[in-house]
């Protein structure tokens, strides 16, 4: 029952990120795009969501992590990203709707400090694996 209540609590505080990617659902399936669950995330694939993470980003992304849903390019994209993008559901279900701003502190850090922007951000160092002791 503990571990039930954790469960939900965690699908709770992510929400307000997880709310984000709720348009893209339809919107997808309506452009052609797919719909799965994995891992008890909602897997979003090709149309509207392979259009925002080429055209509506910074970067180029095949995949992007919105609390438990996970935008992808393509199914083989997501099947390439699932385990990076695990990790930043994990950091929405621990910091909630303050990863947003807390993600983009880091960024920000990171490039004023002479940085990459987007691999020396400590959530993408963490979902890449290269910090050996994450803070979050």
């Amino acid at each position: 029952m503990r571990q039930l209540v954790w469960t939900f609590w965690r699908y709770v505080w992510a929400f307000p990120v997880t709310l984000l990617g709720l348009p893209f659902i339809p919107l997808t399936l309506l452009t052609g795009g797919g719909v799965r669950l994995e891992r008890g995330v909602l897997e979003v694939y090709g149309g509207a969501a392979r259009f925002f993470l080429r055209h509506g980003l910074l970067i180029h992304a095949q995949a992007m992590c919105l609390g438990h849903i996970i935008l992808g390019q393509e199914r083989d994209s997501l099947e390439l990203a699932r385990d990076h993008e695990h990790v930043h559901v994990r950091q929405c279900e621990r910091w909630g709707v303050f990863i947003i701003p807390a993600y983009v502190l880091s960024s920000w850090w990171a490039w004023r400090s002479g940085k990459n922007f987007y691999y020396d951000n400590r959530f993408e160092r963490e979902a890449y694996g290269w910090d050996n002791n994450p803070r979050s």
